[in-house]
């Protein structure tokens, strides 16, 4: 029923006023984002491979956005301070993080956590995936992953592999690999994976499984000898390693990813022009070269895919992860 009284009608005008307004600023804040300076978390130390892939995505973003994009390194925890961060940041599109395979991890390795991805994130896009290479300590009498498992079943529980920390992808790929093998490896986790390739070369540590950048110098010298591959294709950096598939795991594949994600609750059309710019930066040539060189896959896509991939990939690992009955250390 229509209101034609003086005092109603200006009510009803300030209401249509209000939803219209409404509808106009949610319609224009792509367009009007950002406003600001953005916030770039980033839940890991400065200087490694996400430091570095973000402070790429962050200066092409404040070139394009005509805005700072300032990286804030919040390290620790398995990524639970900087994601813990976000979540409770305002949804404007100011704040944003880069995430990786601790995203998909922490839940089941951590199930008091005070986020929750599904409830307080936006997934943005995921920008590429990096496949892990096993390499090896030269004085191991093996060359092959069959042979290791062979050699680590007969002697048991001697020989030891290393990981950037409980949790990483490093730690969780190699309990994957023990889990479809039967090899009885024990872990020795460090507080970062130069630390942990220092003890090999030094011969004090076996086994190490991570990414291609920091591995891949050191089996090219020599220092280490590289088994496989943990994707489900070779790449192009080590055309000459098989997966660990291929050389006698079959099932076996890790591939730790990056991406990036917004609070819930960020407007969509923020969510959207985020998504193009981003998808627009993986798509350079020097980004892709760059990261072709070093081992990484370049990615891009929807918000809707990379939420896909986090779902996949957690329900994936949560099974490996309660069967290894692990808990990151303090």
């Amino acid at each position: 029923m229509l209101c034609f009284t003086r005092p109603c009608a200006i009510r009803s005008l300030w209401l249509w006023l209000a939803v219209a307004g409404g509808c106009i600023h949610a319609g224009n804040a792509g367009a009007e984002y950002p406003a600001r300076p953005i916030r770039l978390i980033v839940a890991s130390a400065p200087g490694g491979q996400p430091d570095i892939n973000a402070r790429m995505f962050a200066q092409e973003m404040s070139k394009q956005f005509k805005q700072q994009v300032v990286v804030d390194n919040r390290a620790g925890a398995t990524g639970v301070i900087g994601y813990e961060m976000l979540a409770r940041s305002t949804p404007d599109g100011h704040t944003m993080s880069y995430v990786a395979f601790s995203l998909a991890t922490n839940p089941t390795l951590l199930p008091k956590l005070q986020y929750d991805v599904a409830r307080d994130m936006q997934l943005v896009i995921l920008t590429h995936i990096s496949p892990n290479i096993m390499g090896i300590a030269p004085s191991l009498p093996v060359k092959s992953a069959s042979e290791l498992i062979a050699h680590a079943k007969q002697n048991p529980g001697k020989l030891m592999f290393g990981s950037g920390g409980t949790g990483s992808s490093a730690h969780i790929g190699m309990e994957l690999f023990m889990q479809l093998t039967g090899a009885p490896l024990v872990h020795i986790p460090y507080k970062g994976v130069q630390q942990a390739i220092t003890e090999m070369i030094g011969g004090r540590l076996h086994i190490l499984c991570d990414n291609a950048s920091p591995m891949m110098p050191h089996i090219t010298s020599g220092r280490l000898r590289g088994l496989g591959t943990t994707g489900s294709k070779r790449v192009p950096i080590a055309p000459d390693l098989p997966t660990i598939a291929e050389a006698g795991v079959p099932g076996y594949e890790i591939t730790p990813w990056g991406g990036y994600a917004v609070p819930a609750g960020t407007p969509r059309a923020v969510v959207d022009k985020l998504n193009t710019e981003l998808n627009r930066i993986v798509a350079l040539p020097y980004v892709r070269e760059r990261w072709i060189a070093v081992g990484i896959d370049p990615a891009g896509g929807t918000p809707e895919q990379f939420t896909e991939h986090v779902r996949r990939e957690t329900a994936k690992w949560s099974g490996v992860i309660k069967r290894m009955q692990a808990k990151p250390a303090d």
